[in-house]
């Protein structure tokens, strides 16, 4: 019915992916022309040519129900689009359709089906409706035990997310930790759950600073011990000084309400994506050009 270059030819003309095209070639019986149009009117051509550009603003977003939890990021080209209620609706809907079926990963849960489409199709119709790439970047579920505590919390207007779990402890001391994780980024919970390249590329830099004052080797060796405390109250969550009181670290403030800490998750839109750097008379020529 078509060949393999007619595939390739199709791609080269559309810039979707090779699997939408050879359904597009499937659905109009090889008819490259009405395979085109095909491609068109599912909005996949028009999506498929904003790949290549960079999603790294967005949207953070949390859910719960009953012992169920998630905390999940969507990434669009601008923050207009972020605030857009199209998006903003997608963003809920997915969180709720992820917390509906046991899924582990993006892949996973791109191909959940729902009304006869997937996921993926979806978000391919939405970037072609709004015009902007849209990327559903992460997630991360979470259960937890009958006696535990979900607190969540979503700063920026959703551009920090954080998920907390506490264990013996009230919703409210759950939701002060979870926004004392989005307001200062702990690393980790406890010093334990430090990487290890992390504490090691820390011990390296803390030593070089020790010898750069003029100390001897081991003397600088015998000061990293002293100086990783201070690394270690800074990056983890047990040991950082509580927000909405200094005198107490986080760990205390639990441990006097009765609890114990459990989990951590924190999101911030964009975060680890390079973002491009455009001028806007470059951007405006770009348009004009292509």
């Amino acid at each position: 019915m078509f060949k393999a270059s007619d595939v390739k030819e199709l791609r080269e003309k559309t810039g979707a992916g090779m699997l939408d095209c050879k359904k597009a070639l499937e659905a109009t019986e090889g008819n490259l022309e009405q395979a085109i149009d095909w491609l068109r009117e599912k909005g996949i051509s028009k999506a498929a040519k904003k790949e290549s550009r960079i999603a790294a603003e967005g949207l953070c977003v949390v859910q719960v129900e009953e012992n169920k939890a998630v905390l999940l990021e969507v990434n669009s080209e601008t923050d207009f689009v972020a605030k857009n209620d199209e998006f903003v609706s997608f963003v809920n809907y997915l969180a709720g359709i992820i917390l509906k079926h046991e899924v582990e990963n993006v892949e996973d849960a791109l191909k959940i089906e729902d009304n006869g489409e997937t996921i993926s199709d979806k978000l391919i119709a939405l970037t072609a409706k709004i015009g902007e790439k849209i990327s559903f970047r992460r997630f991360i579920k979470v259960v937890k035990e009958d006696n535990q505590q979900f607190g969540s919390y979503l700063h920026l207007g959703g551009r920090i997310g954080s998920l907390v779990v506490t264990e013996n402890t009230t919703e409210e001391v759950a939701k002060d930790v979870a926004m004392h994780v989005a307001a200062m980024s702990p690393v980790c919970l406890a010093r334990t759950e430090v990487p290890e390249d992390m504490l090691e590329r820390e011990r390296k830099v803390i030593k070089e600073q020790v010898m750069n004052e003029g100390k001897p080797a081991e003397i600088a060796e015998k000061m990293v011990a002293g100086r990783l405390n201070k690394f270690y109250k800074e990056s983890c969550l047990e040991e950082q000084e509580f927000i909405k009181d200094s005198s107490l670290t986080v760990g205390e403030f639990v441990k006097n309400n009765g609890g114990s800490l459990i989990s951590m998750i924190r999101f911030a839109v964009g975060e680890g994506i390079e973002k491009k750097e455009e001028d806007f008379a470059s951007e405006v020529m770009n348009q004009i050009n292509g």
